[in-house]
């Protein structure tokens, strides 16, 4: 591939993200300004936090394609991006095999979060309180589905009122 096409390929992706950006910023502002306090209400927290989350690995996912379309397939940097790419997308299908399970136990709402480099795991059910068998099922499920460790996992209630 020419460094022209290479050029315009990189300039198109960025001139994309800018404008991703930008929307994601309207949007939000919007939101806000047809909230009737002028917050983002908690019933909405798992929504915004689903999208923003979406908009973010779909980011990531772009700059990586970018990647890889420049360089040859027997290169490292076009091996280290598949491989990224790949680790990305497991964590993605870990996460919402995480949320449909956790929404199993009977919580109306759920959002897993996965860290790229920490092996840690967020978690935030739909709940008023959080009890210790609640935490319990919860820990061990994690554990049984992807082997995270007990100390790498954070739960934490978000009450939303359905």
């Amino acid at each position: 591939m020419s460094k022209k096409k290479k050029i315009i390929i990189m300039s198109s992706l960025v001139f994309l993200l800018a404008l991703t950006a930008v929307l994601n910023v309207l949007l939000a502002t919007n939101v806000i300004a047809s909230g009737d306090s002028g917050a983002i209400t908690t019933s909405n927290y798992f929504t915004t936090f689903r999208s923003e989350r979406t908009t973010t690995r779909s980011e990531e996912l772009v700059q990586l394609d970018s990647v890889i379309a420049l360089y040859e397939e027997d290169s490292e940097k076009y091996k280290e991006a598949v491989d990224l790419k790949l680790k990305i997308v497991s964590m993605m299908e870990n996460e919402l095999l995480l949320e449909t399970l956790i929404k199993s136990r009977g919580f109306t709402d759920a959002v897993v979060s996965m860290g790229m480099e920490s092996e840690s795991v967020n978690v935030f059910i739909n709940s008023n309180e959080l009890n210790y068998n609640t935490a319990m099922q919860i820990y061990t499920m994690l554990k049984d589905e992807v082997g995270v460790a007990p100390g790498n996992i954070i739960i934490l209630p978000v009450y939303s009122q359905v």
